[in-house]
């Protein structure tokens, strides 16, 4: 899986967020579940073809912990902001989406909406 950085053009994180980049199916799916824990600097952009409130909605079944989640649409600009409590069953945007960050709840405050985001691959050391 790719992995890239999470830059916020609009207002800067206070510490590097590194997320795997899923754009397959199966990848989106999975997502974060079955896993323990998630370091408060990892993360998972989940890719859809097209924005649609529907398709980027996600699931938090299997999950043990809560989650940031924030949408962005075409532009990579936040459209909406949620934080998902573990074992809910379903979360939408409020707004069409096409990405999807997963991230760890502790982070939530560091995105707003109308945000600039940019994803830079990142290269094996």
């Amino acid at each position: 899986m790719r992995q890239v950085s999470i830059l916020n053009n609009t207002h800067p994180l206070r510490t590097p967020l590194t997320a795997g980049y899923c754009d397959r199916f199966l990848c989106r799916l999975r997502g974060l579940m079955l896993r323990s824990q998630l370091p408060t600097d990892r993360g998972l952009v989940l890719v859809e073809n097209a924005e649609s409130r529907l398709n980027a909605g996600i699931h938090m079944l299997g999950m043990a912990f809560d989650l940031g989640i924030v949408w962005l649409d075409n532009n990579r600009q936040v459209v909406d902001i949620q934080k998902a409590r573990r074992w809910r069953s379903f979360l939408i945007p409020r707004i069409a989406a096409r990405y999807v960050i997963e991230f760890h709840a502790k982070r939530l405050e560091e995105f707003h909406l109308g945000d600039q985001i940019v994803f830079e691959e990142t290269h094996p050391a």
